[in-house]
């Protein structure tokens, strides 16, 4: 079994709001009498993740996502629960475990907004104390996949979006971290830098055996690098498994498109649902009580097939109907 790097049991936090009255007789009431009220944004979650994983961590906005990974980093305390990070606590242990930690903030930046990106990268491998021998063959194998050298030398502040995250991603693994934490990585980037940056992922997962918690409202990046979802919603844990088995929990139906030799149709079926009949077109609706091959299997001893294809459940029809049911 694979080393547990990162374990939660019972993790809660809560903040307390302040609630202020409205108007003047409200402003001089709050000079006097503070009023809070108390949210919990993460509540009782518990996981464990193995070396070597890539994780989805994904629910909808205000869920508790960056909540749970500020935790992880021990930026923030737990209210209750623990949280432990190579058996470790993040928030006493912290120095020691910050080195074997690379963090990715996608609405921020680690990088010094005046200094050429190359500067920037020189500072950090000075405060992560990297030896230099290691920092340059860290930088060539990020270069072969981020492309850094063309803009090595551009001030952070000229960089676009999209090169200022290859940066980000860059300066994160510098210092060769085990654990590596991408909070909304690809938000408002390109196709091209999107396929980048998740060529990145995989390849540093495949070559370290980097362990990679991934949130992220693209679902396409969950689809193409996460075996494992953990899903939270309002501060829980409401679903953990892997894609597969989330898809086969939610019971979507998928459809069966046959284009037949005939034109002439008529067609029913006890386990499917027919959604179209246009020309030699048939569009059937079904889900997991009949597998895809026993249906077409059906329709071959009515009809000669010219043509199919099966539409599979999509994936945010299955995350929008998880977020709905909890």
């Amino acid at each position: 079994m694979s080393e547990i790097l990162i374990k939660a049991s019972g993790l809660t936090k809560t903040f307390a709001v302040s609630k202020k009255s409205k108007g003047i007789i409200g402003a001089i009431k709050n000079l006097f009498v503070s009023g809070k009220t108390y949210k919990t944004v993460v509540d009782d979650v518990n996981f464990e993740i193995a070396k070597g994983e890539i994780v989805g961590y994904i629910g909808p906005n205000g869920a508790g996502k960056s909540t749970t990974i500020k935790m992880m980093c021990g930026i923030l305390n737990p209210t209750a629960g623990n949280i432990s990070v190579y058996g470790m606590s993040p928030q006493k242990d912290r120095q020691k475990i910050v080195k074997n930690l690379g963090v990715v903030f996608g609405q921020r930046s680690q990088l010094y907004w005046d200094l050429r990106l190359g500067e920037s990268f020189e500072l950090l491998r000075r405060i992560y104390q990297v030896d230099k021998k290691q920092f340059d063959g860290n930088f060539d194998e990020l270069n072969e996949i981020l492309s850094l050298d063309e803009i090595i030398d551009t001030p952070v502040r000229q960089l676009s979006l999209g090169q200022r995250m290859r940066g980000d991603l860059a300066a994160s693994m510098l210092h060769s971290p085990d654990i590596l934490f991408l909070d909304e990585p690809t938000i408002g980037l390109d196709v091209e830098v999107k396929y980048s940056i998740r060529k990145f992922i995989k390849e540093i997962n495949e070559k370290k055996q980097t362990t990679v918690i991934l949130t992220t409202h693209d679902l396409d990046d969950v689809q193409a690098l996460c075996k494992r979802i953990i899903i939270i919603n309002s501060g829980k844990i409401v679903s953990d498994s892997s894609l597969e088995e989330l898809i086969e929990k939610t019971s979507l139906s998928r459809h069966l498109t046959v284009d037949l030799y005939t034109d002439n149709i008529e067609f029913e079926h006890p386990k499917a649902k027919v959604v179209k009949l246009e020309g030699n077109r048939l569009i059937l609706e079904f889900n997991k009580e009949i597998s895809a091959a026993d249906l077409i299997n059906d329709v071959s001893k009515k009809y000669q097939i010219r043509d199919l294809s099966i539409e599979e459940a999509d994936i945010d029809d299955i995350i929008r109907k998880i977020y709905n049911t909890y």
